[in-house]
C-alpha cells in the first residue's frame, strides 16, 4: 500500500502496444523527458498508459449522462498505477484545424481583444455599444455578410474554367472538372440534359456555355451509361454541378491539399470589396482603440501589438474606461509575454491555424497552459522543441521550468538532445522498435544512462563516449541551378533565391524566417504548375517574377508526416503496394484457382473474401452508454478480418491474416525470392521500418513513421529523370539514431543522380549537407531573407547568422 503522499508515480505491469509488462518509478515534481528509437514504446508509456490512466479517472467523476457528451479513450492495459495526480496532454496534432481557426483563438488572446474594444473602444459619437461577440468574423453578429468573415472573395471566369476552347467537353474542355468516374459522371449528365458533348467549346451556343460554367442550379436527371463489351452499367440518378459550384465547393471544404491547390489554380482571389479584408461589419470597424482598428491590431506581429498597448488610452469609453482599458490591457500583455517568450512573437492574431506548422500550435496551447495557474498537475507534452530553431530552445526549457517550479510535474517525449541534458530524471525506453523494444532500458538521473551500454540514446546523449562520428566528406559540386527572382509569398518580400541541382540543400533558420513558404510553396508550386504541364507559368505569376532551370528536372516528390490514411483500413501494405503483389500470390495458389478466387477475394475492404460480421475491420464496437465505447475482437473471425473460406487458403503454410501480422522484418524472410514484395520490403528496412506489422492500420502510425512509409514507397519505383524531392523537417519525431538511417537513404538518392532539398532545424543533418540557404535573421516581419547561403563551413562563418554558431558547433563535433 503507497502512502497518498507517496512523491512518485508508480507503473506497474503496463502491456499498451509493445510494453512488455513494464513497472516504473517517476518523480512527481520533476521535468521528465521520456527518450528511444522510433516505435520503442515511449508514447505508448506516457500518452497511451499515463495520460490516458489519468483522463479515464478524471471521467470517472464526471455524471454519467456528461460522459456520454465526452469522446472518451478505453481503459490502458496495464496492471495498477499509484500517485498519478491530474494530467493535460499537449500532443502534436495532425489534423488539420478549419480557416477560421487563428492564432487568436487557439491561444483566447482574440477574445481579450475583443472584450478590449467593446468595453474600451473609442465609439463613433451617438454609436450604440456592441458586445464582445460583434468584433468576431466567426459570428453572425460579426461577420461581414459578403464573404461570411472570410475577408477574400474568391471568383472564376471562363478562361480560367476552359484554357482551350478548340477541345469539346468530352475531350477535357472544362480543365476544371476532376477526373476520373466523377468527371465521366458529370459529363454524362450534361449530356442526358441534351448538351452536345463532341462539338468544340467554342462553337456551343454562349447560353449554353454560360450554364454549363455557372448555374446555381443542380438539376438531377436519369444517365443511361454506355454500356461496355465486359460489363452491365445500370441506369442511374445524376445530378449536375457547375463548374464553378465545384470548384468553391472543393476549395471550401476538401481536406486534400492537392485537390485545394488544384481548386485554387481555377480561382482568382481579392480582399473582400465590402470589409476590404477585415472580415468584420462596418459597425465593429468604425470602433478604435489607440486609434487603430481591432483588424488594424489582429494583424500586427504579437511582439509589435506588445509594444503598442501599453501607450493606449481609451478615449471616449465613458465613465471608467480608462481603468478598464488599464485591466484589459495588462491581462493582454501577460498573454501576449508567454507567446513571444516561446519565439512566436512573429505571429499575429489574425494568422490562420492551417497555415501553422505542429509545433507552432503545441507552443501555443503551451502558452495558454503557463498562463492557466494550475498546480499538482502532470503536462504530458510530444516533442514540443518540433520546429524549433536551436536558438528558440533555450527560451522552451525556459517555460518547462517554470511550469514544474508552479508545482507540476512535466513529462516529456523527446528526441532533442539538449532538451534531454536538462531533465530532472530520463526514463530510456527500447532497445529496439516494435517486438525488440518494449522495456524500461534506465529510470533516474540522465547521467545514470551512461551505464547503460544496450541504450540507443546513449551514444548520442554521451557523444565523447564511443560515438560513432558522421563520415565528414567533401561537399558535392551543383550540376545546375533553379533560380527564383523577385520571390513575393508571406513573408518573403522580393527574395532571389537558387536551389542547386545534384545535391543534398538544407533550408534553415528560426522558425518563421520564411523556410517552408520558400520550399513548400513557392520552389514545390513552381515544380508542380511545370509537372502539370504549364511550365510554370501560374506558380511563376502567383509566387515571382522569373523561374530558370526548370527544365533539368523531370519530376517533383514532396515527402510530408501527413497520415497515410484517416481510417484503420488503410496500413502500411496497402500504401506501398505491397498488399497488391501478396494478393496476387495468394490468387494463384493450387487451392485458390480450384475455387476460383481472384486477387480480390483476399482484401478486407470490399465483400466476397471478408467477414461481413466486422466488415473486414476485424474487431466490433460496444457501445456502454455512459462508459468509453469498448472494442472486442469479432465474435466470427476474432479478429482475423476473413470469413473461413478465405481462410482456408494458405501460402507456404500462413493465411492472409497470419502474413498481415508479420512485421516487415519477418515478411522479408518469408518473401524472399519473390520480386515484387521484396523490393517494397528492402526499402522499408532501408528506412528503418522492419519492426512495423504489414497490416499495422494508418491511425497507430506517428508522423516520422507515415513519412518514412512515404520515402519508402518513393523509393521502390524504379527512377526515370532527374527527381527532386522536397522535405519538410523529416527528423521531426525521429531519434537521432533513426535519423542516421533516413540520411543515408537521402544522401544515397543524391548519389543516384537526384536533388534532395530539406528544411531542417537538426544541426548535425545540416552540417552534413553540401549547400545551406539560412532565411531570417529573425521571424515574420523581421525575416524572409536569405541571411547567408553556401557550404555548411561558409555558412557557419557569416555574421548576422542565427544559426551560423549552431551549425560551427556541429561542424566541430564532426571534426570538419
Amino acid at each position: 500500500m503507497h502512502s497518498p503522499h507517496d512523491p512518485y508515480v508508480r507503473v506497474r505491469g503496463a502491456r499498451e502496444h509493445n510494453l512488455k509488462d513494464v513497472s516504473v518509478d517517476i518523480p512527481r515534481d520533476t521535468l521528465t523527458v521520456f527518450t528511444g528509437v522510433s516505435g520503442s514504446g515511449k508514447s505508448s508509456l506516457a500518452f497511451g498508459t499515463l495520460y490516458a490512466e489519468a483522463q479515464r479517472r478524471y471521467f470517472e467523476s464526471v455524471a454519467p449522462y456528461a460522459r456520454r457528451l465526452i469522446h472518451q479513450v478505453g481503459a490502458p492495459a496495464v496492471g495498477e498505477i499509484a500517485g498519478l495526480p491530474p494530467a493535460v496532454s499537449l500532443e502534436q496534432r495532425r489534423s488539420a484545424p478549419g480557416a477560421r481557426s487563428s492564432v487568436g483563438t487557439v491561444t483566447t488572446l482574440s477574445n481579450s481583444l475583443r472584450m478590449l474594444f467593446s468595453r474600451a473602444g473609442d465609439y463613433p459619437p451617438g454609436a450604440e455599444r456592441l458586445d464582445s461577440d460583434s468584433f468576431s468574423p466567426n459570428t453572425a453578429v460579426g461577420a461581414c455578410p459578403e464573404c461570411h468573415g472570410l475577408g477574400r472573395i474568391h471568383r472564376t471566369d471562363e478562361e480560367l474554367l476552359v484554357p482551350d476552347p478548340s477541345l469539346s467537353i468530352r475531350e477535357g474542355a472544362i480543365a476544371a472538372w476532376p477526373g476520373a468516374w466523377q468527371g465521366k459522371n458529370l459529363r454524362d449528365v450534361l449530356n442526358a440534359l441534351g448538351h452536345d458533348v463532341d462539338r468544340p467549346w467554342r462553337e456551343l451556343d454562349p447560353k449554353d456555355r454560360d450554364w454549363i460554367l455557372f448555374t446555381d442550379e443542380q438539376p438531377v436527371v436519369t444517365v443511361h451509361p454506355v454500356r461496355d463489351a465486359d460489363r452491365i452499367q445500370r441506369p442511374y440518378q445524376g445530378t449536375y454541378m457547375s463548374a464553378r459550384r465545384y470548384v468553391l465547393h472543393t476549395f471550401a471544404d476538401t481536406k486534400s491539399r492537392s485537390l485545394r491547390a488544384k481548386a485554387e489554380r481555377f480561382l482568382t482571389s481579392a480582399p473582400c470589396p465590402v470589409c476590404g479584408g477585415s472580415r468584420l461589419r462596418a459597425e465593429a470597424m468604425a470602433v478604435t482603440f489607440a486609434g487603430r482598428t481591432i483588424a488594424e491590431l489582429a494583424g500586427l506581429p504579437l511582439s509589435d501589438l506588445a509594444e503598442v498597448l501599453p501607450g493606449a488610452r481609451a478615449d471616449g469609453a465613458g465613465a471608467g474606461g480608462e481603468e478598464t482599458a488599464r485591466v484589459l490591457t495588462a491581462d493582454l500583455l501577460a498573454r501576449i509575454g508567454t507567446v513571444t517568450e516561446l519565439g512566436l512573437g512573429y505571429l499575429s492574431l489574425d494568422r490562420t491555424a492551417p497555415t501553422l506548422s505542429s509545433g507552432e500550435l503545441q507552443r501555443l496551447r503551451l502558452a495558454t497552459q503557463l498562463r492557466s495557474g494550475l498546480f499538482g498537475v502532470v503536462y504530458v507534452l510530444d516533442e514540443p522543441s518540433a520546429g524549433l530553431h536551436p536558438a528558440d530552445t533555450e527560451a522552451l526549457l525556459g517555460v518547462l521550468g517554470r511550469l514544474k517550479e508552479a508545482g507540476n510535474s512535466v513529462f516529456v517525449v523527446e528526441h532533442q538532445m539538449d532538451v534531454v541534458r536538462r531533465a530532472d530524471w530520463l526514463v530510456d525506453v527500447g532497445p529496439l522498435a516494435g517486438e525488440h523494444g518494449g522495456r524500461v532500458l534506465h529510470s533516474g538521473p540522465p547521467e545514470g544512462l551512461a551505464q547503460v551500454p544496450e541504450s540507443a540514446t546513449r551514444r548520442f546523449l554521451f557523444p565523447g563516449d564511443g560515438r560513432d562520428t558522421a563520415p565528414v566528406r567533401e561537399p558535392r559540386t551543383p550540376s545546375g541551378w533553379i533560380r527564383l527572382t523577385g520571390v513575393e509569398r508571406h513573408n518573403v518580400r522580393g527574395v532571389d533565391a537558387a536551389f542547386p541541382l545534384g545535391v543534398f540543400t538544407a533550408v534553415t533558420g528560426v522558425s518563421g524566417s520564411g523556410k517552408s513558404t520558400l520550399v513548400g510553396q513557392v520552389l514545390a508550386g513552381v515544380l508542380a504548375d511545370r509537372q502539370a504541364g504549364e511550365e510554370a507559368t501560374g506558380a511563376s505569376e502567383r509566387f515571382c517574377a522569373s523561374v530558370t532551370g526548370l527544365e533539368a528536372v523531370d519530376r517533383l516528390v514532396q515527402v510530408d508526416q501527413k497520415p497515410i490514411g484517416r481510417t484503420p483500413r488503410s496500413n502500411l501494405a496497402t500504401y506501398t503496394g505491397l498488399f497488391d503483389a501478396v494478393r496476387k500470390l495468394f490468387a494463384r495458389t493450387e487451392k485458390a484457382r480450384e475455387r476460383g478466387y481472384g486477387a480480390g477475394r483476399f482484401s478486407f475492404n470490399v465483400s466476397g473474401g471478408r467477414c461481413e460480421t466486422c466488415q473486414g475491420e476485424g474487431f466490433v464496437s460496444v457501445e456502454l452508454l455512459f462508459l468509453p465505447s469498448t472494442y472486442a475482437p469479432c465474435p466470427d473471425c476474432h479478429g482475423a478480418r476473413y470469413n473461413p473460406e478465405t481462410l482456408d487458403v494458405t501460402l507456404d503454410g500462413l493465411t492472409i491474416a497470419q502474413v498481415l501480422d508479420l512485421t516487415v522484418e519477418s515478411a522479408a524472410s518469408f518473401f524472399a525470392g519473390t520480386p515484387a514484395a521484396e523490393r517494397a520490403l528492402r526499402t522499408l528496412l532501408d528506412v528503418g521500418l522492419g519492426y512495423l506489422r504489414l497490416g499495422q492500420p494508418a491511425t497507430e502510425l506517428s508522423g516520422g513513421e507515415a513519412q518514412r512509409i512515404k520515402l519508402a514507397a518513393e523509393l521502390q519505383r524504379t527512377r526515370r529523370g532527374h527527381t527532386l524531392y522536397l522535405l519538410d523537417e523529416p527528423t521531426t519525431g525521429l531519434h537521432p539514431a533513426d535519423v542516421e538511417v533516413l540520411m543515408r537513404q537521402l544522401h544515397a538518392l543524391v548519389d543516384g543522380g537526384s536533388t534532395v532539398v530539406v528544411v531542417e532545424h537538426d544541426m548535425a543533418v545540416v552540417a552534413g549537407a553540401d549547400q545551406v540557404i539560412d532565411l531570417g535573421p529573425e521571424g515574420g516581419d523581421r525575416g524572409g531573407r536569405i541571411v547567408a547561403s553556401g557550404t555548411p563551413a561558409e555558412v557557419a562563418r557569416t555574421a548576422g547568422s542565427r544559426t551560423a554558431p549552431y551549425l560551427a558547433k556541429a561542424l566541430s563535433g564532426r571534426g570538419s
